[in-house]
């Protein structure tokens, strides 16, 4: 029944429980209501769905007895059971034949009584409160994954991601993340376990975990060497994209400086500014102090120090990065283009690799390319 185009009477409005978002903006309305479900403004919402949970709530005709732990019965109707869960439905009807005016019964054992009433309560109205998800959100997932009531168990899954993991229980939900085939929800437990290693360590869900399943503490310390291998590989990539974004914009302020110049070193047909804004080339400065030391030191041969190394390595760098060098105004631009015939393979390689990760490091940043083409 479409009860979507009617609106809530105010008179039952506090009354009713709080029906869930639907499932394709559950996430969303998490995030947006700071996980308090609201009940939308629906005309003749209340009404209907107070039809259903009195027809939970009286039992009326009542074909299906839920037998639960302690004793306790949960009285359901067939007809509902079985179009919300497929599960249900093969169970009764394998129940069947038992004659047309016989309750069938059922048992659902392992989990509260007051959560399969719950649960039950869900099939017919997709109703639930507030604190009964509070308070049986685990079993809840369970009966949900056992009966295949996908809705359910977005909730659940979305409930505990959002205010359920701490660390003492982390590993009984991670646990049953993976019993119950919750693969975000066990790769957040999994997360969080990682960042909390030593309250996880010191909990007693790891003591039991270490004794029942030693197998699946094995794969959690491995995944920590893992990630601390990971961890060491993205900072070192880290630091050598750093690098060669610095040696990029070390050419860049080459270009620069020998095309229009800047303040105190440029092309000798430019006449420098001593008090212009300052300069846009963020490697300005640093390179005209690398120009300077390169101009007066007396080992500046490409063995010399490792100053004059780093001014060698950013010129012939620039020269096969150049689009122009015949009339580049970089000095030694055409002479680098013209060494490289007489280098050897392995150099020409090492070179080639050397240009590959300046490029790509820089195309990461959206930097355009172009800046290093003189005219």
């Amino acid at each position: 029944m479409d009860c979507k185009n009617v609106e809530s009477p105010s008179t039952l409005e506090k009354a009713l429980p709080i029906p869930p978002p639907l499932p394709c903006h559950l996430k969303t309305r998490f995030h947006q209501a700071g996980l308090v479900i609201t009940r939308p403004k629906i005309r003749g919402y209340g009404v209907v769905n107070s039809s259903w949970d009195r027809l939970f709530d009286e039992a009326y005709r009542a074909d299906v007895s839920i037998l639960t732990d302690g004793g306790g019965v949960v009285y359901a109707h067939a007809n509902i059971l079985g179009v919300a869960s497929p599960v249900f439905k093969a169970m009764l009807k394998k129940l069947k034949g038992r004659g047309h005016n016989h309750r069938r019964t059922i048992s659902i054992r392992g989990v509260p009584p007051e959560a399969v009433r719950v649960f039950v309560r869900f099939l017919y109205s997709s109703c639930y409160e507030e604190e009964n998800i509070k308070e049986f959100v685990l079993p809840l997932l369970v009966l949900s994954h056992a009966y295949v009531v996908p809705q359910l168990k977005r909730l659940c899954e979305c409930w505990i991601e959002q205010r359920f993991i701490t660390a003492e229980n982390v590993i009984d939900i991670f646990q049953l993340a993976l019993l119950c085939d919750a693969p975000r929800l066990s790769l957040i437990c999994h997360r969080f376990i990682l960042s909390n290693i030593k309250a996880v360590f010191a909990s007693d869900g790891w003591r039991d975990m270490k004794e029942s399943h030693p197998i699946l503490e094995k794969e959690i310390l491995d995944s920590m060497v893992d990630e601390d291998s990971r961890q060491k590989e993205r900072t070192r990539k880290k630091n050598e994209r750093k690098i060669y974004i610095q040696l990029y914009e070390a050419m860049e302020a080459l270009v620069h400086r020998c095309k229009d110049g800047c303040r105190t070193i440029g092309p000798r047909d430019k006449i420098l500014i001593d008090d212009q804004d300052p300069c846009q080339y963020a490697a300005c400065k640093g390179l005209e102090a690398l120009i300077r030391h390169f101009a007066r030191c007396k080992m500046r041969g490409p063995g010399g120090c490792i100053h004059c190394k780093r001014m060698w390595q950013i010129l012939e760098l620039h020269s096969r990065l150049c689009a122009n060098s015949e009339d580049c105004k970089v000095p030694l631009c055409r002479n680098f283009r013209q060494k490289r015939r007489k280098q050897s393979k392995k150099e020409e390689i090492r070179w080639r690799i050397l240009v590959k990760k300046i490029v790509r490091s820089k195309s990461i940043t959206g930097a355009p390319f172009f800046s290093l083409e003189s005219t």
